[in-house]
């Protein structure tokens, strides 16, 4: 038997594609690693944009993540600057006409809002099932799985959207080490967040603070020889080094938590399709934390090419033209979303004094040209159309 699409992974992503399918009707199936009604242990932080806010309203899953406590903090404001340096840019939910620019929101809690909606929908997901390779045929796809005792899956299309399944025949990947570490934590503070987050550029790296609930979930971008020493701070010291880090754009550090730290890099395949193949999310891109654009990008290639699935007769899903048209549209807004990311990490993480000047100029002019301003805040919230 042979299935319209078969999904490899049912994270956020891949259960994104999973439910935009499931009025479709067409035979999907989804294979996922984890075992049935398993959760990561530890939890983590998702960014999401207004723009990913409305794929989750589209699909019937914003109305329960927001029901479930603590797993939605909305962002009313975003504050970019410079340490050592001028200018700065403050983008505001009122100056785009949205409830928020984005929201933070629990990993655990998405992943578990997703499943249930799965199970509503009647979406097939064979849970305990790791894929080992994806071969195509003239006609279909084959799906190896670690548990299948009947031979490989078949399927029109399969979708790589896990980024651990990503080694495919005809996608290459490049990987660039951008020579830094990720110290995430939670951080306090003595007084109310007010849903402002911060980017903060330093010679060592971005520092980003995200609110969440009651406090903010830090991201501090160090050198891998740095992080060590970080983590082994005691709370006063690291609270300490935070705020020198930080200078007066935010103030009242009182308590750290839950610190640990990973590698930061840019992986980025060849082509998002080969034969009866597309990857989506992380397994098309995985990119720095910076300016929070990697998971957001990911969900819209699962809704587009949801979206491409449902208007293409189900002989032709998988079909080069198909494939072709769904590479081409999504061309310009992923381009854009690597290199956005790439530039920043390059222009920022110089450490040379002499850019600090037009750096600052260049976000007072962002800052203060209304057209401008809109433009980028549209950018950030909807990706590149």
């Amino acid at each position: 038997m042979i299935s319209d699409v078969a999904i490899a992974g049912a994270g956020p992503v891949g259960a994104t594609l999973a439910l935009a399918l499931a009025d479709a009707d067409l035979d999907v199936v989804v294979v996922d690693a984890r075992a049935a009604g398993e959760t990561i242990r530890a939890d983590r932080t998702l960014a999401l944009s207004h723009g990913a806010r409305l794929i989750f309203e589209r699909l019937r899953v914003w109305t329960a993540l927001t029901a479930t406590p603590g797993a939605v903090t909305p962002i009313a404001a975003v504050d970019v600057s410079q340490a050592g340096g001028f200018g700065g840019v403050r983008l505001t939910a009122d100056e785009q006409g949205v409830p928020a620019l984005g929201y933070v929101v629990s990993y655990r809690a998405l992943s578990q809002v997703l499943d249930a909606a799965l199970a509503r929908a009647r979406v097939a997901v064979r849970f305990g099932a790791s894929v080992r390779s994806v071969t195509a045929s003239g006609d279909a796809a084959a799906v190896e799985i670690d548990e299948a005792q009947d031979g490989a899956l078949r399927a029109r299309l399969a979708v790589i959207a896990d980024g651990a399944a990503s080694s495919v025949p005809g996608i290459g990947r490049r990987r660039h080490d951008y020579g830094q570490v990720a110290v995430v934590a939670n951080v306090a503070l003595d007084h109310p967040h007010g849903g402002v987050a911060y980017e903060r550029f330093t010679r060592d790296g971005p520092i980003a603070l995200l609110p969440q609930r009651d406090r903010y979930a830090l991201v501090w971008t160090r050198r891998p020889a740095d992080a060590p020493q970080l983590l082994a701070l005691g709370e006063d010291a690291f609270l300490a080094s935070l705020s020198a880090h930080f200078g007066a754009r935010v103030r009242g550090f009182v308590q750290i938590s839950e610190r640990r730290a990973f590698p930061l890099a840019l992986e980025v395949a060849d082509t998002i399709t080969a034969p009866r193949v597309a990857v989506i999310g992380n397994a098309a891109q995985a990119l720095h934390p910076i300016a929070a654009q990697g998971f957001n990008l990911g969900l819209r290639d699962a809704w587009e090419l949801a979206r491409m699935i449902a208007d293409t007769p189900r002989d032709a899903i998988g079909s080069p033209a198909m494939l072709a048209r769904y590479r081409q549209g999504r061309t310009r807004d992923r381009r854009a979303g690597i290199a956005f990311t790439h530039g920043l990490v390059r222009l920022f993480g110089n450490e040379a004094s002499w850019l600090r000047v037009p750096r600052g100029l260049g976000m007072m002019l962002l800052d203060s040209v209304p057209l401008a301003k809109r433009a980028f805040g549209r950018a950030m919230l909807y990706g590149v159309r």
